[in-house]
């Protein structure tokens, strides 16, 4: 893969990611039933709209990493932005010294997903998250966003490429 294929399949793949993540993030917080900007500071609850038995839509401000985990706010916020973006800066980089297809569109999902969501901790200081299975899949007790979405896809196509396809070029 060509260096300007690189840059032309990231340059389509995060800004699209990037888009659709921002603007389902804005939707949500524009739903009054949601309760979304009124229960950042947590003084009212956040809301639940029920849609089925697999998808629920359930506004939830994540102040942590990765599905909630070490929570953060104050200087610790900050801490976690600049840790995040280092991070989606060397995804970046290891993007245009990829050669796989495969690798390009997992790194550049995993780059979008973690701009995404330090989008939202930058402007709100924690990350709103509204997709929730946990009455399909309740050993999925978490509520999630497209941006925590295209960073999971990303990262399971990361390991497929790094551990099977990897390991068949090794081999040869």
């Amino acid at each position: 893969m060509s260096t300007l294929q690189r840059a032309v399949t990231a340059g389509i793949i995060i800004p699209v990611i990037l888009v659709f993540d921002q603007i389902t993030k804005s939707m949500i917080l524009g739903i009054p039933a949601l309760n979304g900007l009124n229960c950042l500071d947590r003084t009212e609850p956040c809301g639940q709209l029920d849609f089925s038995p697999i998808f629920n839509l359930s506004m939830v401000w994540n102040r942590g990493m990765s599905f909630g985990a070490l929570q953060s706010e104050g200087i610790m916020r900050w801490i976690l932005v600049v840790v995040t973006v280092a991070i989606a800066a060397g995804f970046a980089v290891w993007i245009f010294r990829a050669t796989g297809r495969l690798l390009v569109f997992a790194l550049s999902l995993i780059v979008a997903g973690a701009i995404g969501n330090v989008i939202d901790r930058v402007r709100f200081g924690a990350v709103v998250d509204f997709i929730d299975v946990t009455s399909w899949l309740p050993i999925f007790p978490w509520v999630f966003n497209i941006a925590d979405s295209a960073i999971t896809v990303g990262a399971v196509l990361l390991l497929t490429d790094q551990f099977i396809f990897s390991a068949k070029d090794d081999k040869i």
